[in-house]
This record gives structure tokens, C-alpha cells and sequence, in this order.
């Protein structure tokens, strides 16, 4: 990358240094022709004196220093100053901005001109502040999908226990069930944030070995089986039998199963969902495509994220507590991989794993 930057603060020092050459050779020619001058002007028709020359170029040489040492003084302030102001403006224009943003004004953004180092360190501190103000909203949205998460399966136990206490209710097997199928939601609930905080901590390892895709695939399709045929959704797979992958043989089951029940949640009774997976260069990709209703084009940036529901308006039955698909990215993660979505007759959720993945 071309230092922009670098290359004018040369170019100024070089032009400074070539500044007070050309000062200093202009004053000692001009001082030394100036008092030759008046030496010859003074010796015309007289003897020469030898001790009147010796004045004359004492004083050129002493004139000429002074004039060198007075007019680099000038330049140097000068040039200072100039070079201090332009470097130092957009710098104590960050600190405001950063001040700013550190008291929660995450809307501020820096004025940008120019193309240098300068610039660059501006648009950075641009795009940090962007991606700050996304994760403050994110977290306030999380805050509050806790809070509703927590909130709504209390109050209904809540209510459920006190009818059953004031004698309003029987507590008939179907009431109690009810009750049990609050405590799940809570209890799983608790159990994926309990993975996330597992995923984060450097204690966490897998456990890879070399795996058939094919084999572990067809062995997550048994897993949900039974509830995709119960909601009618078909399900289907493609993948080559001799398709070998270094992974965690359970992190891999779990991703696999987050995505296949994730896209069931949001297909159609009568719809489909086909898995497959195949081989690009050193990579594996696994796409999940479903044939639902698909993902706002506003909502694909952050599906990843916790408690992140793109239909705001979903229930928990029908929309989960928005921890598998951040449980989904971790895991891909850590096996060195990536995940994203996309649109295409429905949702289209694909990881791309190496083959083999390095130790770091």
C-alpha cells in the first residue's frame, strides 16, 4: 500500500532541508558579492590594503550566517506550524469524535478528506462507530428478547399456580403439562445461553477427527425425521459417500440439527427442505435450502446474532428464542469455517468447511 501519508511528511523535510541550502548558498553569494563590491568601490585609486579585504570577508561570512540562521528560523516556524495544524486538526477532530462516542453519541461521524493514513484512520473510526451503534442496538434488542423470553413463561406459570392455589382451576393433566412445557422452554432456553458462554471461554476445544459428511448427514436426517412428518414437510439430502471432513462429530450433529429444525420452524405444511452438500477446491459447503417464505433482505446481516428474530411479531412456539443460529455460527467457527444466508425460492443457509483445518 502506497504511505501516502509517509511520502508528503518526506517530501516536506526533504523540501525544508533543500530550502535552507538554497537560503544559506543565496546569502553567502550574495553577502560575499556584496562586500567585495564595496572593497573594490573603496580600493579604486588607493593602495590595496590587505587588512580592509580580510574586514570585508569577515563580515560576508558573518552577514551571511546570520541571514541563513534568521531566514531557516522563519521557514522552520512556518513550514511547523503549517505541517502541526494540518496533521493535528483531523487528529484532535477524532479525539472529540471518540470522546463523543465513548459518553454513548454513537451517531458521531468524522468529516473525511483527503486520501491518506489521516483519512484512512477516519473512515476506521467511522466504521467502528457504525458497528458500535449496531451492536448498542443489538443489545438493547437482546435486553429486551431476555426479558420478554423470561417474562412471558413466569407469568404464565405464575397464573397457572395461582389458579391452581385459589382452587379456580383443577389441575387437570393437560393444565400441568402446560406448566411442564413452559419449564422446557425455560429450561432450553437456559441451556443454549449456558453453550454460548461455553463457546466463548478459551476452555473450549474440539474434538475433531476425520468424519463422513455423508454418514453424519444421513444420521442428523433420522434425528428430525419424525418431526418433519408430523408438520408434512419433506425432506431430502444429496451428498458423495466419499466426502471426508476434520470435524467435531457432535458439534457437527448439533449444527446440523439447529439448521434442520430452524428450517422447519419456517416451511409450510406440504413444503420441502433439501440438504446438500458437495465439494469446492479444499472446501466442503452444506447448503440447507427451504421452501418457505424466505428472510428480509434487512434482516440476513444480523439472523446470526443472539435473540435476534427477524419477525418481530413471532411467538416462542413458533419462533424459538433466537440462540440456534448463533450456537450454529460459533460451532462453524471454531471449525475454521463460515455460514451465511441468502435467498433463492426460500432460505438458503450454507457453511463452507475445510477439509483440513490447522491448529493454530
Amino acid at each position: 500500500m502506497n504511505k501516502r501519508l509517509h511520502t508528503r511528511l518526506a517530501f516536506i523535510i526533504i523540501g525544508t532541508a533543500v530550502c535552507i541550502l538554497l537560503i544559506s548558498t543565496v546569502s553567502v553569494l550574495w553577502a560575499a558579492h556584496y562586500h567585495i563590491s564595496m572593497f573594490h568601490d573603496q580600493a579604486a585609486g588607493m593602495n590595496h590594503d590587505v587588512s580592509r579585504l580580510d574586514y570585508h570577508l569577515e563580515q560576508a561570512l558573518i552577514q551571511s550566517i546570520i541571514w541563513t540562521f534568521a531566514g531557516s528560523i522563519a521557514l522552520a516556524i512556518f513550514i511547523g506550524f503549517y505541517i502541526a495544524k494540518r496533521i493535528s486538526k483531523p487528529l484532535v477532530d477524532m479525539k472529540k469524535a471518540a470522546e463523543h462516542m465513548s459518553n454513548g453519541q454513537l451517531d458521531m461521524r468524522i468529516a473525511i478528506s483527503g486520501d491518506d493514513e489521516l483519512a484512512e484512520l477516519g473512515l476506521s473510526l467511522n466504521e467502528l462507530a457504525a458497528q458500535l451503534h449496531k451492536q448498542e442496538q443489538l443489545r438493547v434488542i437482546m435486553t429486551e428478547d431476555i426479558a420478554h423470553e423470561l417474562r412471558t413463561p413466569l407469568a404464565t406459570l405464575k397464573s397457572h399456580m395461582r389458579a391452581f392455589e385459589d382452587g379456580i382451576w383443577e389441575p387437570t393433566p393437560e393444565r400441568i403439562h402446560a406448566c411442564y412445557e413452559e419449564i422446557e422452554r425455560l429450561t432450553k432456553m437456559v441451556a443454549e445461553l449456558e453453550d454460548l458462554t461455553h463457546l466463548d471461554s478459551p476452555a473450549f476445544q474440539l474434538e475433531r477427527k476425520q468424519e463422513s459428511l455423508n454418514v453424519l448427514i444421513q444420521q442428523v436426517v433420522e434425528i428430525v425425521s419424525a418431526a418433519y412428518l408430523e408438520k408434512e414437510v419433506k425432506l431430502s439430502f444429496r451428498c458423495n459417500q466419499h466426502i471426508l471432513i476434520f470435524s467435531d462429530y457432535n458439534r457437527m450433529t448439533q449444527i446440523l440439527v439447529n439448521l434442520l429444525s430452524n428450517a422447519l420452524k419456517f416451511t409450510p405444511s406440504n413444503g420441502q427442505v433439501h440438504v446438500e452438500a458437495y465439494e469446492e477446491g479444499h472446501d466442503v459447503l452444506i447448503r440447507v435450502h427451504d421452501s418457505g417464505s424466505g428472510i428480509e433482505n434487512e434482516d440476513i446481516p444480523y439472523i446470526f446474532e443472539r435473540f435476534y428474530r427477524a419477525d418481530k411479531s413471532r411467538n416462542r412456539r413458533t419462533g424459538g428464542s433466537g440462540l440456534g443460529l448463533s450456537i450454529v455460527k460459533k460451532l462453524v467457527t471454531a471449525h475454521g469455517g463460515q455460514v451465511w444466508a441468502e435467498n433463492k425460492d426460500g432460505a438458503v443457509i450454507t457453511i463452507r468447511l475445510p477439509k483440513k483445518y490447522d491448529l493454530p
